[in-house]
């Protein structure tokens, strides 16, 4: 189980910028084909923007055809929460990181096996770290 961060939304506005804050805390989307991450290949973690948590390895990403960084799996159990998401007319499921509450993307049962699934997150919900770099969790 990993150690939960609750911040106040005062903390995070401060501490995250403008499309951060709209993607993590407020629910948003970025735009298709506009995130940082969408051909990235170097080696590492992926990591949520808002509190460090570790989510995805980068040898799990595939290019999805779809506008928004993919992969097929999280780095572990306690990366994510996944909640049944009805807004827009649909039922999908969101993806939160577990760590700090923030929204990262939707998963979808249409990926590559072996898992088949497909987690199309936001590039500005990550950071990447490079393989070898330390991961810093954010403290409160």
């Amino acid at each position: 189980m990993v150690d939960k961060l609750v911040l106040s939304d005062a903390e995070w506005r401060r501490r995250l910028g403008p499309d951060e804050y709209q993607v993590l805390r407020m629910h948003g989307t970025e735009s298709p084909g506009s995130g940082c991450f969408l051909a990235t290949k170097d080696l590492g973690t992926y990591v949520c923007a808002g509190c460090g948590n570790p989510l995805f390895k980068s040898g799990e990403k595939f290019e999805s055809g779809t506008g928004w960084p993919s992969f097929t799996k999280t780095i572990g159990p306690d990366a994510v929460a996944e909640i049944t998401d009805q807004s827009h007319g649909m039922v999908r499921t969101e993806v939160r990181c577990a760590r700090c509450d923030g929204h990262l993307g939707h998963v979808f049962p249409d990926g590559p096996p072996p898992t088949r699934l497909r987690y199309c997150m936001n590039s500005v919900a990550m950071k990447h770290v490079l393989e070898g770099e330390p991961i810093n969790l954010v403290k409160a």
